[in-house]
């Protein structure tokens, strides 16, 4: 529980994948791992017609990559195998067949906002402010870049990318197409979601599965592009710069 966990579980047609860490739910290269493994692993699985993906707790969806895994890393192979955990995580919610819907119940940063944006239906409450923090910190996001420039258009990635410390809100985020519905309460979003999902359950899973492919066209070569991203930020992330300003955020 004190290093987090990432939990499934599959009734009546409907996984639930469920991330937790204690520091805003933050993601370290554990729970990146077992992230893709649990959604590559409902992608295959016959029980499973649609994809939850939620994150625990009542405050922040998802503060993005773990600064103490970031402070830790010494050379750029190290940089670079962080940072493809979270390529990986992208790469198995684009190729999965099942639709995954994403419940965002709270503020999300960085990498939060790479997975927000990798689902296919993304419902949220009014409190899931957003903001691509990394170009703060001396990196940029490079790997979730994709997948948000694909949501959202290039101009208004370039927004969230340029000024890394300024929150947008939930209106704005399901005005640029990150969020399709947001919701004034969590019970209005749940109730929202519980509709969707049980309305999925119901219907072709070959249709969905072809749909999917349609929705993410233009994105087989991710494989490589998310990679070679990724040693990018594994190279930055190494500069006096970065790990200056990781210092001062960690001693706030």
């Amino acid at each position: 529980m004190s290093q987090g966990y990432v939990k499934a579980e599959t009734h009546q047609g409907i996984t639930s994948i469920e991330f937790f860490h204690p520091q805003s739910n933050a993601l370290p290269g554990k729970i990146l791992h077992d992230l893709a493994a649990a959604v590559n692993h409902a992608g295959g699985d016959p029980n499973t017609v649609v994809i939850i993906l939620r994150s625990a707790g009542e405050k922040a969806f998802c503060a993005g990559a773990s600064f103490e895994e970031l402070a830790a890393v010494k050379n750029a192979e190290e940089g670079f195998r962080f940072f493809s955990g979270f390529a990986h995580v992208i790469n198995a919610m684009r190729i999965c067949p099942k639709f995954i819907i994403g419940r965002i119940h709270g503020k999300c940063v960085g990498g939060g906002v790479g997975l927000a944006a990798s689902v296919d239906y993304a419902i949220a409450t009014e409190q899931a402010e957003i903001k691509l923090s990394e170009l703060a910190i001396g990196i940029g996001p490079f790997v979730v870049g994709p997948a948000v420039e694909r949501k959202i258009g290039l101009s208004a990635f370039s927004q969230l990318a340029i000024d890394a410390t300024l929150w947008r809100n939930a209106d704005w985020a399901r005005r640029k197409g990150l969020f399709a519905e947001i919701h004034s309460t969590t019970e209005s979003m749940d109730e929202s979601i519980h509709r969707l999902v049980n309305t999925l359950t119901h219907s072709s899973p070959d249709a969905m599965a072809e749909m999917k492919k349609i929705f993410w066209k233009g994105t087989e070569h991710w494989d490589h592009l998310l990679t070679d991203r990724a040693k990018i930020s594994g190279r930055l992330v190494l500069s006096e710069f970065t790990k200056n300003a990781i210092g001062k955020f960690k001693s706030k």
